[in-house]
């Protein structure tokens, strides 16, 4: 009987220790909320804004980023006329990598005189 409790209880903790660790074993996970991909835009300065996990370093088109202790991040960009890529990188403090890609097409707007 205290050799089942002794296993249960030993298992239990383990549960629990890889519960807690699964974001470390994940590695950095990104979320771009803004702007949307293949959108379009007039502006001359466009909001980079999403949310990123797990990372120890954040980059938008290699320019450092930072977030916030939640993991948003908020960036102003001004983007040539055309289409133009956005790379989010990030890194872990294990090293690991992940990235992603949005394209979105600047608009060169010229009002009539």
């Amino acid at each position: 009987m205290k050799k089942a409790l002794a296993v249960l209880i030993v298992a239990l903790v383990l549960s629990y220790g890889l519960f807690e660790a699964r974001r470390l074993l994940a590695g950095p996970e990104i979320i771009i909320a803004t702007p949307a991909d293949g959108s379009a835009t007039s502006s001359v300065v466009v909001v980079v804004s999403g949310e990123a996990q797990n990372i120890a370093f954040l980059t938008i088109n290699d320019s450092p980023a930072y977030t916030d202790e939640s993991g948003h991040f908020v960036q102003l960009i001004s983007p040539a006329p055309g289409v133009t890529v956005i790379t989010v990188a990030a890194v872990d403090r294990f090293g690991r990598k992940a990235s992603k890609i949005i394209s979105l097409n600047v608009l060169n707007y010229c009002p009539a005189a």
